[in-house]
């Protein structure tokens, strides 16, 4: 896995690419904590299960080269 900055908040955090359609997120306390779209302060009803903005910014450290992708 591999540290990603997001474009928009700028949290961190570490992401795997195993294939173009394939991501695997690991989410710290501290990037959950920063994200407007899974703010834990919202509540667990109310919070986004993953952020748009986050998979644009991996998507785009993948095409990129910044980020590997497995199957590639």
């Amino acid at each position: 896995m591999e540290p990603v900055e997001c474009d928009r908040c700028g949290c961190r955090v570490l992401a795997a690419k195993n294939s173009w359609q394939h991501t695997s997120v690991q989410w710290t306390a501290e990037a959950r904590a920063a994200c407007v779209e899974l703010d834990d302060a919202a509540g667990p009803v109310s919070r986004a299960r993953s952020c748009p903005a986050m998979r644009e910014s991996i998507a785009r450290a993948a095409v990129e080269g910044r980020i590997g992708v497995l199957d590639d």
